[in-house]
């Protein structure tokens, strides 16, 4: 187990849970009882866990055994009814996590692109949206990401991943499968260095939490070999691929990952991956005024992807202190997305969601200090 969380509960699986009650002296079964109340009961102390015995309760925390959930240490709120928490881990370290209330607008897929069906605006959602985050910072350093001047400080464990998003449902109220929940792995961190535990969350938020995969999509900055071994997995996320440039040249100044894993070897994986039926996968592309928006752009990307079973997400650069890159004007945007359309290629111009809470893609910075809170 993680030496961060070696005494958490959340993020053991079954078999897991099984050895630790048989250790304890208790019958096979309690390790069900206890794995209900981790992930779908959402408790967030053994105390309310009350189908198992209270001397094994006590036993558990004599032995510094605890649930290990995230705490949520604050909350900002967007006009448009987006959530950004600050989610504090164990060791006292921050995460962003992200919820976004959605309505039927959107695209079907992963949510993200939906307009916001808010209750304060007197409308209930149809479909919501939990962006998670993978690491503590990141270590991608992309040009353009808030999250890169962070640098990496760790790893966030399974139970850290899974117990931001349980944090986020019971905040709002909210019970899967009843309810539909997205989840976009595209919060702080690169998901595919920390693939072993992000994997074993996806198989936590499945079995146990009730998300089904479909309704999960990872982003990855392309960390080519992990693509190849996502494509593997009997249960996985759909794929989304963050692109952001049409030329190797290009594509390495505003992503130095590049230098490592080349368009040449990144869309040769994405060729390659095994897609459902009726699954597109997706490309990310962040529009950068006058450095990545041209025409040009436009049509050697229609010529990077074409052949793939793929989409389009065009998102226009969310600003940020520190950020030296400028959002790109409107028309600019609409001649890049006509571009590909003409094309033939699905492309779609995501709307951004909580940048007034620095809530957006790519703002994420354990930031406290922007409002409004609650």
């Amino acid at each position: 187990m993680d030496q961060i969380t070696q005494n958490s509960l959340l993020g053991l699986q079954l078999p897991e849970l099984t050895t630790l009650v048989e250790e304890f002296g208790q019958p096979s079964y309690r390790a069900r009882q206890l794995y209900e109340a981790l992930y779908r009961q959402r408790v967030e102390t053994a105390e309310q866990i009350s189908t198992l015995p209270q001397d094994f309760r006590r036993s558990l925390a004599e032995k510094g055994f605890s649930i290990g959930r995230p705490g949520i240490e604050k909350k900002f709120v967007s006009s448009d009814g987006t959530v950004r928490y600050l989610v504090a881990c164990p060791d006292g370290q921050t995460v962003e996590t992200v919820w976004m209330p959605e309505g039927d607008g959107g695209e079907t897929g992963d949510g993200s692109d939906a307009g916001a069906q808010t209750e304060a605006a007197g409308r209930t959602w149809e479909r919501a949206t939990i962006c998670v985050s993978s690491q503590v910072g990141c270590a991608v350093d992309c040009r353009f990401c808030l999250t890169a001047l962070l640098g990496i400080k760790r790893n966030l464990t399974a139970g850290e991943i899974v117990g931001q998003v349980c944090a986020v449902l019971s905040d709002q109220g909210v019970s899967p499968p009843h309810k539909r929940v997205n989840l976009v792995f595209m919060g702080m961190g690169e998901p595919f260095l920390n693939y072993d535990n992000f994997m074993k969350a996806v198989r936590l938020l499945v079995e146990g939490v009730g998300i089904p995969e479909s309704r999960m999509t990872v982003s990855t900055a392309g960390i080519v070999p992990r693509i190849y071994d996502l494509g593997l997995e009997v249960m996985r996320p759909k794929l989304a691929i963050s692109l952001n440039a049409s030329n190797d040249e290009l594509r390495s100044r505003l992503m130095p990952l590049n230098r490592k894993w080349n368009l040449e070897r990144l869309i040769s994986a994405a060729r390659d991956f095994p897609l459902r039926n009726r699954e597109k996968l997706t490309f990310e592309y962040v529009l950068l005024d006058e450095v990545n928006d041209a025409m040009e752009n436009a049509r050697e990307l229609v010529e990077l992807i074409r052949g793939v079973r793929a989409k389009v997400n065009l998102i226009a650069l969310n600003p940020g202190p520190g950020i030296e890159f400028q959002t790109p004007a409107r028309e600019r945007v609409l001649r890049f997305q006509n571009i590909l359309m003409a094309a033939g290629v699905p492309v779609f111009v995501r709307r951004p969601r909580g940048r007034d809470i620095y809530a957006a893609c790519g703002q994420l910075k354990r930031t406290v200090e922007l409002g409004p809170a609650s």
